[in-house]
């Protein structure tokens, strides 16, 4: 009997209301993908297509070329053969031609990170059936001279020379309409059309050494090609770093028929969103251009209208144009197409609904008809995203956990920064007005070109308009101004995404990149010049701005409130100064994990009594410099204990080696030697004997107080006392003394028996208790190896996830920037085991040590106060593993309480 083997469909088609996949398969057919194929299905007017899935890059990756193009070419002629029966046309035919888009569509969002070509299918004899099919010749040329810039760009690498110079097809262009003293590409006529092709193929074939391709199915596996090589531009590699996308996921190409929004001025194109991506304010806004395509929106190189009337009126005020002028030459679409307007508000309407999430759709008018090209959940700023997430609950379309799980933790950092001061705001000399394209308050020196954004320390990328070719600059600078772009310009949807501030389509300004000027009003600013950008108003200012620190209310409030109703797991912070511990209250810390005394001693006025401890050569020399440093710990652990009132603060004895505290400069040994009245060889004879060949493995911790028990002395009196001298002002001080790099239980002991005793000398000197526990930071392999031993006597564990990490993987932290980078490019490691805790490896320390801990001490409290605890995918394992809180810095805490909240929900189910 024979069987048959299912072949793997590699090809999936869409349209006519038919669909081969739906919206849950975004991991095989890409976002893009997935969603033309859930809209086909939901009766919404999409060019019938297809998609050739994520599978299929893993592949040419893997076999290369030619393996995957023989592999896939019968399913790709069905797919072509389909849509060809839907719209009644032929590809490559001279008569009844057919044309396609071809665009990437990985998994996730990625604005401008991979490559689009339109018009496929052009060559010379097709324009002209083109032509005849239509009854417009120029439309006809206009398509086929698009259509070899796109492809000359992607397909062939057509760029500029230099970051100088103009785009090469662009040049041809601008030298034509200067010839013919015309502006716009819209006044170019059918002659100049067909001039510009000539000279496009004519460009091909000097830089390229070869003809411009003339067989439709030529250049479709060329676009299909270099979509895959897009995946691995440098472009898609950053922006993956960026946002911690695999690179093995992989991305999708979607084959679509084209619809022309270039056909006259019955036609257009556009990006809407179905709420303000910005501030997330429930109002359907975009931006369209009649008789244009889709690339002319986002790449910015006409600013374009609004859809609505309010959003027009609104752009009208930010312009200063007036309502006459407005009406006349910038109407919206609701004003100019009411019919358009009508049915593309009910599609919005129905696809948020449909999805339950504010939808970035992009459409083509073609003759009148209405064709929705892409849907997907919109990029959005982390207020936008807050706001939504809560105004969407409060209309009963989901609910408090989908809510919650709607948050993007790491996007609450935007929220957190410094906004302008009102009454600095109220002198700033406001220079021009742009558009608002993400808020944000942004000040910084101007640099004109993306890879000199690290120029200066703050910067302000300043373009004409900005291009995918950007993006590490534009990760890099503090903001983004742009003279041309409307609100969905590739300037402002990355800019949004990345939640940086945003101004564009500020006309005013005239760049010229060869002279690294900007002029406004006759006024010069040249590289290095100090400007501010106010992302909410899209006002530029001169100079800098003052900033104060962000009011924490209204919809970040509610949110925050939500998610500690579902979260278990506690979040404190790491902080060092009674400042620091009044942030992380005020943003909802729920006491101190880690305050590391060392930090205090660097100060100008203790760092001398310091050194003299150092440089002590007898025990009564240390205590006497010693008994100097007491009082100010004491005073520091007040304030601290103080701005924590009620709630726990995790001290941590001193870590670092002696080395870092001694002068290594010359000049200042010879100062300390003054002071001190011995001689500089004394000094410079001390920093020889304690320099160490490996410091993170030597004389450090725990080895410290051992050697020299007057240190460990001296910090736990400093800490009691401050914690009996509150309680006499009726303050409720809990402090928890922790001894840092424990490998063995003696250490501990040795340590926790020096606690003790002192806290009981000084509760008999005060006649006086307070409540305290005495733990270990477990940070070196050996202790979560032998948890069960040190938990007999330890009341806490830390888990010091910096170190342990060094020492589970053998690398010093200080050095691995120099190679972990290429090891993340190589797939050997997925993500900086700093920034991300190694859940496989390092993880396993900390179940193990949790697991071994507690079946001593089945209470044992545990946390986390390494830069692990405020990581959202590092908090999720801290509360799957059982841990009793995270700890972060206090910008952090906020992203540490949701990521904990969404951990509970996740686990619920």
């Amino acid at each position: 009997m024979e069987t048959t083997q299912e072949v793997k469909a590699r090809v999936y088609k869409f349209g006519d209301k038919t669909a081969d996949g739906n919206s849950k398969m975004k991991n095989l057919l890409g976002g893009k993908g997935a969603n033309l194929a859930e809209m086909s299905l939901i009766g919404i007017p999409v060019p019938p297509g297809f998609t050739i899935t994520t599978e299929v890059c893993t592949e040419y990756n893997l076999l290369g070329q030619e393996a995957v193009v023989n592999m896939i070419t019968p399913e790709v002629e069905q797919a072509i053969e389909n849509i060809e029966k839907i719209m009644g046309a032929k590809f490559g035919d001279m008569e009844n031609p057919l044309l396609v888009s071809v665009r990437s569509g990985a998994r996730v969002s990625m604005p401008g990170m991979m490559d689009t070509v339109l018009n496929l299918g052009l060559n010379d004899e097709v324009v002209e059936g083109l032509a005849l099919k239509t009854g417009n010749e120029r439309f006809a040329w206009d398509s086929y001279r698009r259509f070899i810039q796109m492809y000359g760009d992607v397909v062939l690498g057509m760029k500029p020379e230099s970051k100088i110079d103009i785009d090469p097809f662009e040049e041809i262009m601008e030298s034509l309409k200067h010839k013919r003293k015309i502006e716009l590409d819209t006044q170019f006529t059918i002659q100049d059309l067909k001039d510009l092709v000539y000279d496009f193929k004519d460009a091909v074939k000097k830089r390229t050494g070869h003809d411009f391709p003339t067989n439709p199915y030529d250049q479709l596996w060329g676009a299909v090609v270099a979509v895959f090589n897009s995946w691995n531009g440098d472009r898609a590699i950053y922006y993956r770093t960026m946002n911690g996308y695999p690179a093995d996921w992989g991305t999708a190409v979607n084959v679509q028929a084209m619809v022309y929004g270039n056909m006259g001025d019955n036609s257009g194109t556009g990006v809407c969103f179905t709420r303000d991506a910005g501030t997330g304010e429930d109002v359907f806004n975009g931006e369209y251009l009649i008789n244009a395509q889709g690339e002319d929106v986002v790449a910015g190189t006409r600013t374009p209208q609004q859809i609505t009337k309010l959003g027009s009126l609104r752009w009208a005020e930010l312009a200063k144009v007036e309502e006459e002028d407005r009406v006349k030459n910038y109407p919206s679409l609701e004003e100019l197409m009411p019919n358009i307007y009508k049915e593309l508000n009910s599609y919005q309407e129905k696809l948020e609904s449909h999805y339950k999430d504010m939808q970035d759709m992009e459409f083509t008018m073609q003759d009148g008809k209405l064709w929705i090209l892409q849907t997907r959940n919109g990029k959005r700023t982390g207020a936008a995203m807050v706001k939504i997430a809560i105004d969407m609950l409060k209309e009963g379309m989901i609910d408090e956990k989908q809510a919650l799980l709607r948050i993007e933790p790491n996007k609450l950092d935007e929220l957190l920064h410094p906004v302008f001061d009102p009454k600095a705001l109220k002198e700033a000399n406001v220079i021009a007005q742009g558009l608002p394209a993400s808020p944000g308050a942004a000040t910084g020196q101007i640099v004109f070109f993306a890879d000199e954004a690290n120029k200066y320390k703050f910067t302000i990328l300043t373009r004409i308009e900005t291009s995918p070719e950007d993006l590490e600059g534009m990760n890099i600078a503090k903001g983004i101004l742009t003279a041309r772009g409307g609100m969905t310009s590739h300037a402002a949807v990355v800019a949004r995404g990345m939640g940086k501030c945003c101004v564009s389509g500020a006309g005013a300004l005239k760049i010229n990149y060869k002279t690294r000027t900007l002029t406004v009003d006759g006024k010069v600013y040249h590289e290095g010049d100090w400007i501010s950008l106010n992302g909410s108003t899209g006002n530029i200012i001169e100079g800098k701005v003052a900033t104060s620190e962000p009011e924490l209310s209204g919809e970040f409030a509610e949110i925050m409130e939500l998610s500690d109703k579902y979260r278990t797991m506690a979040v404190r912070t790491n902080a060092d100064s009674p400042k620091d511990a009044k942030v992380a209250r005020r943003f909802g810390a729920q006491g101190i994990g880690l305050t590391r005394t060392e930090h205090m001693f660097f100060e100008v006025d203790r760092i001398k009594a310091m050194r003299e401890m150092i440089l002590a050569d007898t025990t009564k020399g240390r205590k006497h410099a010693l008994d100097l440093l007491l009082p100010m710990q004491r005073e520091d652990f007040e304030g601290i204990f103080e701005a924590m009132e009620g709630l726990p603060v995790t001290v941590r004895l001193l870590d670092p080696p002696l080395h870092e505290f001694v002068p290594h400069q010359l000049e200042t040994q010879r100062s300390l030697a003054e002071e001190m009245d011995i001689s500089i060889e004394a000094i410079k004879a001390k920093v020889i004997e304690l320099e160490e060949f490996n410091p993170m493995l030597g004389h450090r911790g725990c080895r410290l107080g051992i050697s020299y028990p007057e240190i460990t002395e001296m910090q736990a009196r400093a800490i009691i006392e401050a914690a009996l001298n509150l309680k006499a002002k009726g303050i409720d001080a809990r402090p928890e003394i922790m001894v840092p790099l424990v490998s063995t239980l003696p250490e501990f002991l040795n340590q926790e028996t020096i606690i003790r005793n002192t806290a009981n000398k000084v509760f008999e000197e005060r006649n006086d208790t307070i409540d305290y526990l005495v733990g270990t930071m477990i940070e070196i392999p050996r202790a979560a190896l032998t948890a069960h031993l040190i938990a007999e006597r330890a009341d806490f564990f830390s888990y010091g996830t910096n170190d342990l990490t060094q020492m589970a993987f053998g690398l010093s932290r200080d050095d691995a920037g120099k190679f972990l980078p290429m090891y993340i490019e190589k797939g050997i490691l997925k993500a900086d085991p700093f920034e991300v805790l190694d859940q496989e490896g390092v993880g396993q320390l900390v179940q193990m040590g949790t697991e071994k801990g507690r079946k001593v001490k089945p209470n044992l409290k545990v946390g986390i106060c390494g830069e692990h605890g405020g990581e959202p995918s590092s908090v999720e394992f801290c509360f799957n593993t059982g841990l009793d809180y995270v700890s972060c810095s206090p910008y952090r805490v906020p992203i540490a309480r949701i990521a904990a909240a969404q951990a509970a929900i996740k686990k619920q189910g």
